[in-house]
């Protein structure tokens, strides 16, 4: 199940989606101002139930089959998972909707703890698993 915080774990509010957001507003909160067909690139950190239960290979096979690039990694604190996330508004919405979808049925809890627009990396292939 999705919950997610209001702040971006520095205090300040973030457009990280709301506590029982539905998948389809989790999404377009956690995308929110992008513009259309512009390429844009998300730097996330999960904090939850997000390690051991194949968080970063759902994410990996979620993004490749949307067409978003970026990366995601356990962090060794044991209780987050950094992303960088990659693609059009549309491509990052579909990423939020299929990885909520590949999780409906075994949901899982976590808050979206910091969420920041960072510069599109050029030419990278697809989206990895880092370690």
């Amino acid at each position: 199940m999705l919950h997610t915080d209001t702040t971006d774990g520095r205090g300040s509010s973030s457009n990280a989606p709301t506590t029982g957001a539905s998948p389809k507003n989790a999404a377009q909160d956690a995308v929110d101002a992008g513009t259309t067909g512009s390429v844009r690139r998300l730097h996330l950190v999960f904090r939850g139930e997000v390690q051991g239960v194949g968080f970063r290979w759902t994410s990996s096979r979620c993004a490749n089959s949307v067409g978003c690039t970026g990366w995601v990694r356990n962090e060794p604190d044991w209780q987050t998972v950094t992303m960088e996330l990659q693609g059009t508004q549309e491509q990052i919405s579909a990423y939020f909707g299929a990885f909520a979808h590949a999780y409906a049925h075994y949901p899982i809890e976590y808050v979206i703890d910091e969420k920041d627009d960072i510069p599109p990396v050029e030419g990278e292939p697809d989206f990895r698993v880092r370690y």
